[in-house]
């Protein structure tokens, strides 16, 4: 198989396997109120039909006409007019047809109790219209009560409080119902997807040092280690070589494990050697970024390298990795709340590991089509586990960018390594992997 190519002689090859009405108003039409339905009784009833006022259009330079749009419910015979006024109603107002004006005077009325303040300077023998009905206040009132304008049904404050209240949480019951819904309606794992993850899990767990029992066998790192830099520089970069050379202490054999996880991939081993090597090195920070990261213990406020060696935020800082450990942190604080079981690090190790952007594939349709089949898997295996975060498949996605963020970052940190750090600190599987990256 892909052993065999002499194109590539690199140690790491030997850790693969072989494998919008007119303004004149309309003549006076006399009151008509709208029977009353058989729930009539009841007031709440009439609570839902309250619309919003059209929006007025402005007046153009060719005519004097005004333009109104807006919904008008399917009850209104066209151009229905306005108990009240006449004008042109917009639905069924407090137990009558109005029109929104004669709507909002007679809610305003109820409201702030003005009616006792109300006069009328002919007697109360005013017609109310379209044009008069600004006149008098008190004529217009009581034709709104002549008509059958109800004024129980005015809210007062602390009802329309509540029943915000009530359209709110309504509203939330209808968005978590329709969750519900579309989780019952999403695909889950067919038999051969259940089989793609069961391999894929069982790598990660072969290759993933100290397993579930990482946290009593992890050992911490001396506090005195790489908590404060020699000498301060403007960006804090001064590498503390004793907390540098702890660290590559264990580089190898975590570098080892990716390789290990993803030769037991079949995917990946029917690929040509050439692009195993890109996609290794493409991948190898990725993917042990995201085993400390899952191993992050908000308690001591740390992650666990390589499942053996617990380190503080400014160790790793200050141990070589700079601004690349405060992106590790962060991510692990994120991940936390996502509660991942081995299944899912195991395929997002696997997506990490077949991206077909990576620079010099040969391979890379091929490569694609490979991603996307754990893709699809991946996301039929979160459908089944039906976790209770809002958006959690696209929101786990982003991880995906996170950790090729911190990917490409490490690739340009190693650099400043290189110049901090004496070359003897430096594993050759750790040059090797990371000395010809892409910055």
């Amino acid at each position: 198989m892909c052993i065999s190519c002499s194109c590539v002689n690199t140690s790491l090859l030997l850790l693969l396997p072989l494998s919008p009405p007119s303004l004149l108003p309309p003549p006076f039409l006399p009151p008509r109120v709208l029977p009353l339905p058989p729930s009539s009784s009841s007031s709440s009833s009439f609570l839902l039909h309250f619309v919003f006022p059209p929006p007025l259009l402005p007046l153009s330079s060719s005519s004097l006409s005004l333009s109104v749009q807006g919904y008008i419910p399917s009850y209104l015979e066209k151009d229905e007019p306005c108990v009240v006024c006449g004008d042109k109603a917009t639905g069924y107002h407090y137990r009558c047809i109005t029109c929104e004006g004669c709507k909002g005077f007679f809610r305003r009325t109820i409201q702030k109790n003005l009616h006792p303040a109300y006069s009328c300077k002919y007697d109360g023998c005013c017609i109310i219209d379209k044009i008069t009905r600004n006149q008098c206040q008190l004529c217009r009132f009581r034709k709104c009560i002549a008509v059958g304008m109800a004024m129980d049904l005015v809210l007062d404050d602390s009802k329309r409080v509540a029943k915000r209240r009530l359209i709110e949480e309504n509203r939330e019951k209808r968005k978590k119902d329709e969750i519900v819904k579309t989780l019952q309606t999403r695909p889950e794992p067919d038999s051969s997807e259940w089989e793609l993850i069961r391999h894929v899990t069982e790598a990660h767990r072969h290759t993933n040092a100290q397993g579930s029992h990482w946290k009593q066998k992890r050992k911490f790192l001396p506090e005195d280690i790489g908590q404060s830099p020699g000498a301060p520089t403007p960006v804090g970069d001064k590498v503390d070589l004793e907390a540098f050379s702890e660290f590559t202490k264990i580089i190898t054999p975590a570098i080892t494990r990716v390789v290990d996880f993803a030769k037991k991939l079949p995917m990946f081993s029917e690929l040509p050697c050439e692009d195993q090597i890109i996609l290794l090195k493409g991948c190898c920070m990725e993917i042990m970024s995201l085993r400390a990261a899952v191993r992050y213990d908000p308690e001591s406020e740390t992650l666990t390298l390589s499942g053996e060696m617990a380190v503080k935020r400014e160790q790793l800082k200050n141990g070589g990795l700079g601004v690349v450990s405060d992106a590790i942190f962060d991510l692990g604080k994120s991940l936390a709340q996502f509660n991942l079981d081995d299944s899912e690090v195991a395929l997002l190790q696997a997506v990490l590991l077949m991206s077909s952007d990576r620079s010099g594939l040969t391979s890379v349709d091929k490569i694609e089509k490979c991603q996307e089949t754990y893709l699809l898997a991946f996301e039929h295996y979160i459908n089944h586990r039906k976790h209770n975060i809002p958006h959690f498949w696209p929101k786990l996605l982003m991880k995906v960018t996170d950790l090729r963020m911190i990917g490409a970052c490490h690739a340009s940190r190693f650099l400043h390594m290189k110049v901090e750090c004496p070359n003897e600190l430096f594993p050759p599987l750790f040059l090797e992997v990371f000395e010809d990256q892409e910055v």
